[in-house]
């Protein structure tokens, strides 16, 4: 199993290329099931999660040809010979049930494995069995799947979601675009990639009015067809590689970044003492003179995504002052938290909060990954840290963040994987 070691102490300086959204390429590349033709995504990430969604598509019939030589270019498209998702793909990344929706809209029928539990909580899918329900589906479960069956087809449908739920918004936005009738989806989820899936949609014919709003207007309409679309580049990513360079106090340029995709880390990031900045092809990063303590409560889009709270968390270990973290989104995402106080951070844990009393300097260790955000804040930590830190089940890493070890050391840090 590869690991990757770091030695930390090294501002990191250079130019680092956002790739494209995993978090926008996972529904674009289900929503190819809702066509026979082709749909041709442009700026797909290579990374561990896009190869099983294509495996899981490939298991359906759907053709995934890669386009071009590294494999940025997907054309989707063909037609659908199986409506069953088994078990031992969507054990692996829980976005597979986004193929739910696609199917039972296009198929009328679909038995998808439930994906159970993962490192970072429990995540159910009953909002996305719900409202398939409300628009005409049946939904049984049994054996572990779910069974979804609208012979007739769906129809559109007013749901008003509870909570904000950024996959439950997913899969029935792509399930309305070919229901009869209207569908609402209030209190839709508002993060960029669904912005970015509700553009391709359009693009492939589908009627859908309130694109970057909490409520989106669905009209149905009898089939799609083909189109070309070029994936937003990552937000998540780009968060991740702002902190980099915050935290070991260099200067970094993310070449394609977008300012307007990154809602409340730009004001958080700012607040703890760090510069960004937008330049030509991107945004410039770096630490002004210290870090400071800043309270953040992880909150839907535009707010503070939970998905950098890790990587924040690793941040203020080393500012002056105190920070409160809070996790609202889900449970069980502090696991990174031992990990970090074995390398001398100052952290206690009290329910869904983490207060950090930051330190002058970690010191590196071995420490183990436990999820693909926990992982990358390890990451972090190692390259501000004195002397050697080794992370371990490295392979967390390689579901959202492509070539990161060559990345960094391009900008100077001392950083290699080593071969398991």
């Amino acid at each position: 199993m590869d690991r990757i070691r770091i030695r930390g102490g090294t501002p990191l300086a250079g130019t680092i290329a956002i790739g494209g959204a995993k978090n926008a390429a996972l529904p674009l590349m289900a929503a190819g099931l809702l066509t026979d033709e082709r749909l041709v995504l442009h700026n797909v990430p290579r990374l561990a999660d896009i190869d099983t969604m294509a495996h899981l598509l490939a298991t359906l019939g759907v053709s995934v040809e890669r386009r071009d030589n590294d494999g940025r270019q997907l054309a989707i498209g063909g037609t659908i010979t199986c409506t069953e998702a088994p078990y031992d793909i969507v054990r692996k990344m829980r976005a597979s049930v986004l193929v739910l929706g696609p199917l039972v809209a296009r198929c009328g029928e679909a038995r998808v494995s439930l994906p159970g539990g993962c490192a970072i909580g429990t995540r159910p899918i009953d909002l996305h069995l719900k409202g398939l329900a409300q628009m005409g589906a049946s939904i049984t479960l049994e054996g572990g799947y779910v069974h979804a069956r609208a012979p007739k087809g769906l129809k559109g449908e007013r749901i008003v979601f509870p909570f904000v739920s950024v996959g439950a918004t997913e899969n029935l936005l792509m399930a309305a675009t070919l229901a009869e009738g209207e569908t609402v989806l209030a209190n839709a989820a508002r993060e960029p990639e669904i912005e970015d899936l509700a553009r391709a949609l359009v693009a492939m014919g589908a009627r859908i009015d309130g694109i970057g709003t909490d409520r989106l207007i669905i009209q149905g309409v009898a089939r799609l067809h083909g189109a070309t679309h070029t994936i937003i580049p990552d937000r998540i990513e780009t968060g991740t590689y702002a902190c980099a360079a915050a935290i070991t106090g260099g200067e970094v340029v993310l070449a394609n970044a977008k300012l307007d995709h990154l809602g409340a880390v730009v004001r958080i990031l700012r607040e703890a003492g760090v510069e960004i900045s937008e330049v030509e092809g991107g945004l410039s990063v770096k630490r002004l003179n210290g870090l400071h303590g800043v309270d953040v409560m992880t909150e839907p889009y535009p707010g503070f995504p939970t998905d950098m709270q890790a990587q924040f968390m690793a941040l203020m270990c080393v500012a002056e002052g105190a920070a409160m973290v809070t996790e609202t989104i889900f449970e069980n995402r502090f696991m990174h938290v031992p990990e970090l106080n074995r390398m001398g951070a100052r952290i206690n844990v009290h329910g869904a909060s983490a207060i950090i009393r930051g330190v002058p300097a970690m010191s590196g260790a071995p420490v183990m990954a436990t999820d693909l955000r926990a992982s990358v804040s390890l990451v972090l930590a190692g390259l501000a840290a004195r002397g050697e830190t080794i992370v371990n089940r490295v392979y967390h890493l390689d579901r959202g963040y492509e070539r990161i070890e060559q990345k960094l050391a391009a900008c100077g840090a001392e950083i290699e994987r080593i071969p398991g």
